[in-house]
């Protein structure tokens, strides 16, 4: 058992990299709340990042902390956490981050950092430890929130088709570049409200497992609440433009109408994931409903190359971070 003289140092440096892990959520999940209204011309991308940033912080004030009750103690038994564990499953998710971002792959900093907790937990105690429970209901909305996103997104797109048949193109697109605001500003809601979760879920762990914070208290400290939303708004802000140009352009080619019924697609879906307190993907449901809204006009609209390739890096995402956080905690483990 660490004393608590020689853990607080470490206490505050992994607090350190899990807020910088947050910072890293919001550059890297810019482009799932601005692909659609930056592709479509709605909004600049510096006003785009700063629209988004706002109501990724505003989320604050609208969503419980389900979320991060689930990271913080429905994924592994809380009593085998330490130090190191949090240690690897922080760099497990970074990593992986890193190299999605490099080349311009929009994949999950959720599940990355699921993957980080679990490989780091593996390697410490084995697979008994983990709450499957949990980890399953995560990994079935792997396949529901996109699917969710897309059935939203494209049954949006054919009411939106049906009811303005008679109405002129340019009147619609003139509507709907104002509509996509609103549209926008929901999805960045949704976004911010599960994600921040996230990595308040982890320190929440942390200061648990380290007694600098009761595991029966129903919530994380308030600066922890606060320090979260405000560092993936940060982040958000920075922007992940690579990621922008897949999303919004590589899958499918958007209009100001098609833009804004995939991000209430795929705003609604994130907020029922939040309410449910699973911690789903962003990047998962927006790109579900971006390619429902692309199908709604022919099969040839989607590039299906281009979402396949991205399927196949949501199926690596949470092996490839557990993987790179085992080796972390075994890391961590020779360090101190």
């Amino acid at each position: 058992m660490e004393t608590v003289q020689t853990a607080l140092w470490v206490v505050i440096l992994l607090v350190a990299l899990a807020i910088a892990f947050d910072f890293m959520n919001g550059f890297h999940d810019a482009a799932n709340s601005i692909a659609t209204v930056v592709s479509t011309g709605v909004l600049r991308p510096t006003q785009a990042v700063v629209f988004a940033a706002f109501f990724n912080v505003v989320a604050i004030f609208v969503f419980h902390l389900s979320v991060a009750a689930t990271i913080g103690k429905g994924i592994v038994d809380i009593h085998v956490v330490d130090t190191h564990v949090v240690f690897g499953a922080l760099v497990g998710a970074i990593t992986w981050n890193i190299i999605t971002w490099y080349y311009g792959i929009p994949s999950s900093s959720s599940h990355a950092l699921i993957g980080g907790i679990v490989g780091a937990v593996m390697a410490k105690a084995g697979s008994s430890v983990l709450v499957i429970g949990g980890i399953l209901k995560i990994v079935a909305f792997i396949f529901i929130s996109p699917f969710l996103g897309f059935v939203l997104g494209s049954l949006m797109m054919v009411l939106v088709a049906w009811l303005l048949r008679r109405v002129r193109p340019s009147r619609i697109d003139r509507w709907f570049r104002h509509l996509q605001l609103v549209s926008a500003g929901a999805y960045s809601l949704g976004h911010g409200g599960n994600d921040a979760q996230k990595t308040i879920g982890i320190i929440w762990m942390l200061l648990i497992a380290t007694g600098y914070a009761n595991g029966a208290e129903g919530t994380p400290p308030l600066w922890v609440i606060v320090s979260c939303y405000f560092a993936i708004g940060l982040g958000t802000m920075f922007g992940g433009w690579r990621i922008v140009k897949t999303m919004g352009q590589r899958i499918t080619k958007l209009k100001p109408v098609g833009g804004f019924c995939a991000e209430t697609g795929g705003a609604l879906s994130l907020f029922l994931a939040t309410w449910l307190g699973i911690p789903v993907s962003t990047t998962h449901t927006i790109t579900g409903a971006i390619v429902g809204v692309g199908s709604t006009q022919r099969a040839s609209a989607v590039r299906w190359g281009v979402a396949g390739n991205i399927v196949w890096a949501w199926i690596l995402t949470i092996p490839a971070s557990a993987f790179v956080a085992g080796i972390a905690y075994w890391v961590s483990l020779q360090m101190y």
